[in-house]
């Protein structure tokens, strides 16, 4: 069997699909009962060769992809993947190193270091942190919590990772009334529940505060892409003892441009951070980072030794910081990233993904019987038309029309449209093909 063959093939079928995604649907345009039918055959019972497994692979998944490497999906908060990322990516498969320690993988160990020194500087926050670069913000969020949680415990007497929460004292977590559902499966996954998840409005927080508690502020929230006045609330809140975590998602890249970087003035003061790359680093799935003031905090609550394995002494072994044991390497891909795009790229990336989400707003806003719900503030804007059935029949003939893709969102007792820009190859021309189908929908609603 040679890899030649095989790799060849996946990649031009790579290239053929990515050089369609201008001119192709950005839906799926087959059915649910047709993916089953294509992929549902009985179990083999001998092998094939494996250019004919990639080459029907590709037969059966082509109309079942939605094209949200391209630059007309605005729906969700999903990027692309930048050329230097997912070359990199490829090779990272070709490796196929465990990512897990220095004597398993030594140029990932290596690269992951780069990387966190790299992304503090670009996100504006405290060099001495510590990181890991783990599956996506739901990750990072449960990173960061493990760490809030090990030292709000250990300063009233708990070692929770030898004794567990059983008889701790109880944690409760505050978030504004904006928090993302990630936080949700993060409280639940830690193990404090979510009867001690508390919701507010962010002007409520500072005086809800007791006992030990992590609050989580909001960095760009999924409807609006508002921020929380970091400023005003994180010294009231670390007053009262508590650990300040940011989501931050996609709003934590905010601090990368100059012209968005007041939105999160003072998101630096916090003891954790969590964001994606797969969002507007544009790296492919599945990455994400948490960032820890607290190192010691972080390492302790996660750290594992064993005789078996090979240890480094020297250089940082990534058990040390991440909740996954057998990883993927995820930091070449994040590495290549940033050096393709560079510092001045990055900030105009994100300048351009905002500039679009206004273009699409602001030109179906002059549409008639278009309202502007809100217009972004960084990268997400929200639009209604009528009632909550002629929104959706809306947004279900755009995505139906192949031109754009949007999804919805409930805001203020209303379904809206939102608008989520983050693709690097996002640009002018592609709102006004949005806005164009738009349009065209509000004709046939």
């Amino acid at each position: 069997m040679s890899y030649r063959d095989v790799l060849s093939l996946a990649q031009q079928l790579s290239v053929d699909y990515l050089e369609g995604l201008d001119q192709a649907p950005v839906a799926a345009v087959v059915s649910l009962e047709t993916l089953r039918a294509r992929f549902g055959l009985p179990l083999p019972e001998v092998g094939m060769d494996p250019s004919l497994v990639v080459s029907e692979l590709a037969q059966q998944a082509e109309g079942g992809i939605l094209g949200s490497a391209g630059a007309r999906f605005f729906g969700w908060v999903i990027g692309g993947s930048v050329p230097a990322a997912l070359a990199a990516d490829w090779l990272t498969a070709a490796w196929d190193q465990a990512a897990v320690m220095y004597s398993t993988g030594p140029a990932a160990a290596v690269v992951e270091e780069v990387c966190g020194v790299w992304l503090k500087d670009l996100l504006g926050l405290p060099q001495q942190s510590s990181f890991a670069l783990v599956t996506g913000c739901q990750m990072a969020h449960v990173t960061c919590m493990m760490a809030a949680r090990h030292r709000l415990l250990a300063q009233v007497g708990w070692d929770v990772e030898a004794e567990g929460l059983f008889g701790a004292p109880k944690i409760r977590v505050f978030a504004t009334d904006i928090h993302h559902g990630s936080i949700h499966r993060a409280v639940k996954m830690v193990g404090i529940g979510l009867n001690h998840l508390h919701s507010l409005p962010a002007e409520q927080l500072v005086d809800a505060v007791r006992g030990p508690a992590i609050v989580v502020l909001q960095a760009g929230d999924i409807n609006r892409g508002v921020f929380d006045r970091f400023e005003e609330l994180i010294p009231a809140l670390k007053a009262k003892g508590a650990w300040v975590h940011i989501d931050g998602a996609f709003g934590l890249w905010a601090k990368a441009s100059a012209r968005y970087r007041p939105l999160a003035a003072g998101l630096e003061l916090a003891d954790s951070w969590a964001t994606d790359g797969h969002k507007w680093l544009n790296v492919p799935y599945d990455c994400g980072y948490a960032i820890v003031r607290d190192a010691e905090a972080h390492r302790a609550s996660l750290s594992h030794r064993a005789s078996y394995l090979t240890h480094a002494g020297d250089v940082r072994d990534q058990l040390d910081w991440n909740p996954d044991w057998s990883r993927r390497a995820r930091g070449f891909a994040t590495y290549a990233a940033i050096r393709e795009m560079g510092r001045t790229g990055i900030a105009a990336m994100i300048d351009r993904c905002c500039e679009v989400a206004r273009l699409i707003v602001d030109g179906a806003g002059e549409l008639p019987g278009v309202e502007v719900l809100s217009r972004p503030v960084l990268n997400q804007g929200l639009l209604a038309v009528g009632d909550d059935v002629r929104t959706e029949r809306v947004m279900e003939l755009v995505n139906a029309g192949g031109e754009a893709f949007l999804t919805g969102t409930t805001y203020q007792g209303r379904r809206a449209i939102r608008v989520s820009v983050c693709s690097w190859q996002s640009s002018a021309q592609d709102a006004a093909r949005c806005v164009a189908a738009i349009r065209e929908a509000l004709a046939s609603a």
